[in-house]
């Protein structure tokens, strides 16, 4: 008899989730914890909660990029706990079921094709935007089996030192880390906020959603560190629209909860950046399936994974 389910893991650079999910594309349950813990400890001990005899396998989804021949994370700037270990051998050792492995970007745009906003579109390319900035292409219905750092294109020749190594990166002007960052240094520098009076005065608490609910109160610097995040993602669409035309870029992680400034400060930037054939035909869209992209496109990697060997458990 063929089973229906599988578990979908998500290690991100702040959360692991994991779900039990069918092959319908339905969450049985789910358990997220924030991984201030060792990362693949966190994910093992959360998926043996979900673990039953209907399992067909175990999908990972990682931030990072990954050999899917050993089942390593080869390079992930954040979740350096990751890197050089074959993930996929750890879970089968512990769990002796069909383990694979794939980018989380990957993983999202994967799930958003699967049962997502990506049903609308044969290309498209799904943009992360969370402590990092990552990136998934689905290309004539298929998930294009590339590394995707959307995150680590250089948008700034001389720019800022990247967490990866490299200077000038959208993820280092972009993201949410990227965003904190530039905010707490204005206010060391004695830029006047209402984010001053938030947490006692202690800033270094701040999240990009304070951020974000200060600019809508009509906080100045609030809302020029959202908008100028906002125009350099805006270079980044630009560029994947300019290199890749495609229906759609649909946007998912934290930071698109502040669409009405920053993704809206990007979509007016990548409009004055991109052909303008191209750009009138692309749609901007948030995600469909929100945080559970993840866990939904690893599971799903599972069952297609399987299908297509032919494995018959």
């Amino acid at each position: 008899m063929n089973k229906r389910l599988a578990i979908g893991i998500d290690i991100g650079g702040t959360n692991v989730r994991v779900a039990l999910v069918t092959d319908k594309g339905v969450i049985i349950k789910k358990l997220k914890e924030n991984a201030s813990e060792n990362a693949i400890d966190l994910a093992l001990k959360l998926a043996e909660d979900l673990l039953n005899e209907e399992v067909a396998g175990i999908g990972l989804a990682v931030a990072g990029v990954i050999d899917r021949k050993s089942g390593k994370v080869l390079v992930s700037p954040n979740i350096p706990s990751v890197e050089g270990v074959s993930l996929v051998n750890i879970f089968i050792e512990r769990y002796h079921l069909p383990v694979f492995i794939e980018n989380d970007a990957n993983a999202a745009a994967y799930g958003e094709k699967w049962l997502g906003i990506g049903k609308e579109f044969s290309n498209f390319v799904l943009f992360t935007l969370g402590t990092g900035i990552g990136g998934g292409i689905v290309y004539e219905k298929r998930l294009l089996n590339v590394s995707a750092e959307i995150g680590h294109m250089t948008i700034h020749a001389n720019g800022e030192r990247c967490q990866c190594g490299n200077s000038g990166c959208l993820e280092a002007y972009a993201s949410a880390r990227a965003l904190l960052s530039k905010v707490i240094s204005a206010l060391e520098e004695g830029r006047e906020s209402l984010l001053r009076g938030l947490f006692n005065g202690n800033f270094y608490k701040l999240t990009a959603e304070d951020i974000y609910k200060t600019a809508l109160d009509g906080d100045i610097l609030a809302r020029e560190m959202l908008k100028e995040a906002g125009k350099n993602l805006g270079i980044g669409i630009a560029n994947m629209i300019n290199m890749m035309s495609p229906e759609a870029i649909i946007l998912t992680g934290g930071l698109i909860g502040a669409w009405d400034i920053y993704i809206q400060e990007a979509i007016k930037e990548a409009g004055k950046r991109t052909f303008k054939n191209l750009f009138n035909k692309v749609n901007i869209i948030p995600s469909l399936l929100g945080d559970d992209a993840g866990v939904f496109g690893s599971a799903g990697l599972v069952f297609e994974n399987m299908e297509n060997r032919r494995i018959s458990v």
